[in-house]
């Protein structure tokens, strides 16, 4: 069997590493000022007043009453708005991350805060009814913050929220050239929000193997057809991804993320399921038989151990980070040297 060349490194080897938001859309932007909010001690609202600032609204940090002195802006505030000004406590100065309605002070405040962990769903689904309504904002830093937390979440906490998204904007949104950076996310949420005739687009778009090598959002696609067809339409994916010997890496990681997202958050795919799109990947294309061993390893799923014994033992020629994959799951199993 041929060995393949890796374009990009194993998603998949990422998965178990993500804390929290949807691997489907890490990596779908640049640093946000949503992050800034988030990591920074100190932020206020405030309104010019001659060279200065009067606070208006505090956001996160110690109060700040009056007027500010020290303020670094790039962009000045149009009439009716005001600037989220944000400080760490070694800085001497504030900086404007941009201008935004102070009307929008209590929703910046819960944004502002630590991010919940993954299990805590509540919290979650509170952020994200909070921040779906802003996507796409006219409020340019409004869109960008609601942006970053959606894309942030969780996927169980996403489907969860599936009654708050518009399909409508979201088709839009995806077919907006000018939000590219952002159709991972708006791909996945019209999975969730879409019907029978967005399932039937985007299966014309994976069908089309030109356009799935050129494809930086291979799996939210994939992903969002599952959340469309259902459990019955993973061996669609398995016969013209996983077991399709004309696909390349990046085309089989793809898919395999797609999957592996579903498993792990309890998805509509029943892990069982996945568990077994994963053994056929594995008979199909041995020399990238480890980009799944971590996720079984993670669900203590070892019964994969006599054959991934057998890959190693044989002739096929390993890509390097699957053959320490597979090392690193024979060294946990417990049914290592029983078989």
């Amino acid at each position: 069997m041929r060995r393949r060349t890796l374009v990009t490194a194993p998603l998949l080897l990422m998965v178990s590493a993500v804390a929290s938001a949807c691997p489907l859309c890490i990596g779908t932007a640049a640093r946000s000022s949503a992050q800034d909010l988030e990591e920074l001690s100190h932020a206020v609202l405030a309104v010019p007043q001659g060279r200065q600032y009067r606070v208006v609204a505090l956001v996160k940090g110690s109060r700040t009453d009056g007027l500010l002195d020290e303020v670094l802006v790039r962009e000045p505030a149009p009439a009716g708005q005001a600037l989220l000004l944000a400080r760490d406590d070694s800085w001497p100065m504030w900086v404007s991350l941009g201008p935004i309605g102070a009307q929008h002070a209590p929703l910046l405040r819960v944004l502002a805060s630590v991010r919940p962990v993954e299990t805590d769903r509540a919290a979650w689904q509170r952020r994200l009814e909070l921040a779906i309504p802003h996507l796409e904002s006219r409020e340019p830093l409004l869109a960008d913050i609601a942006y970053a937390q959606c894309a942030a979440a969780p996927y169980a906490a996403m489907r969860a929220a599936r009654a708050q998204l518009d399909a409508r904007a979201l088709r839009a949104w995806v077919n907006d050239p000018a939000l590219a950076a952002r159709q991972a996310l708006y791909i996945l949420l019209l999975g969730f929000a879409g019907d029978a005739r967005d399932a039937g687009l985007i299966e014309a778009q994976l069908g089309n193997p030109w356009r799935t090598r050129q494809s930086a959002h291979l799996s939210s696609l994939i992903a969002a057809d599952l959340e469309l067809r259902g459990v019955s339409h993973v061996a669609w994916v398995e016969d013209r991804f996983l077991r399709n010997p004309s696909r390349s890496t990046a085309e089989l990681q793809a898919a395999l993320l797609a999957l592996s997202v579903q498993a792990h958050s309890d998805g509509l795919i029943p892990r069982q399921r996945v568990i077994d799109a994963y053994r056929l990947f594995m008979q199909s294309h041995e020399d990238m038989a480890g980009f799944v061993a971590q996720d079984l390893a993670a669900w203590g799923y070892w019964e994969a151990t006599p054959a991934f014994a057998a890959i190693l033992a044989s002739n096929v020629r390993q890509h390097d980070d699957s053959r320490a994959a597979i090392v690193a799951y024979l060294k946990q199993s417990p049914r290592r040297g029983s078989d």
